[in-house]
């Protein structure tokens, strides 16, 4: 098995404005994601930057964000570079989304996070309400589930966490 390669090549800010939309971007995004994107860009403000492939300029991950952002006047926003081929880029258009998408909930542990988040923001409030009527969580079957054993502690070199 091999490694998996890192293809991040750098970081940066960029105006949004100047950003290429990817031709193939297939995500539409509807009016109470983006009132509950801008809500958080509001209360909390960037906390995952947009990607950029640097072979073809354009955008991988991200429209939303940058949409709103210009919408806004924002000057810049934070970027992510990589360089993947124009194949790879579509498999990255076409998977990331949904792979995200397949994550089960804990409706336990998102119900304790709900009971101590609060906010003034309409978009995120409806986000919010809307979560705390889910009831989508189904552990995977036994033989399904992760089954990660005890090794040496990893340390997160960004934060330092241990896990």
């Amino acid at each position: 098995m091999s490694e998996w390669r890192n293809r991040i090549v750098g970081e940066g800010e960029e105006q949004p404005d100047e950003l290429l939309a990817n031709p193939f971007n297939w995500r539409i995004h509807p009016l109470a994601q983006q009132r509950a994107l801008d809500g958080i860009l509001q209360e909390v403000g960037w906390v995952q930057r947009v990607i950029v492939n640097r072979r073809t300029q354009h955008v991988v991950d991200g429209h939303a964000r940058i949409a709103l952002a210009i919408s806004r006047g924002e000057k810049s926003i934070p970027v992510i570079y990589v360089d993947i081929s124009e194949q790879e880029e579509l498999l990255v258009l076409a998977a990331l989304d949904p792979i995200a998408a397949l994550a089960a909930t804990d409706q336990a542990k998102l119900d304790e996070i709900l009971r101590d988040v609060s906010t003034d923001n309409e978009g995120l409030s409806e986000l919010l309400a809307e979560l705390s009527k889910a009831q989508d969580f189904q552990p995977a079957p036994e033989d399904e589930q992760p089954h990660l054993t005890a090794k040496a502690k990893t340390v997160c070199p960004a934060c330092g966490h241990e896990f």
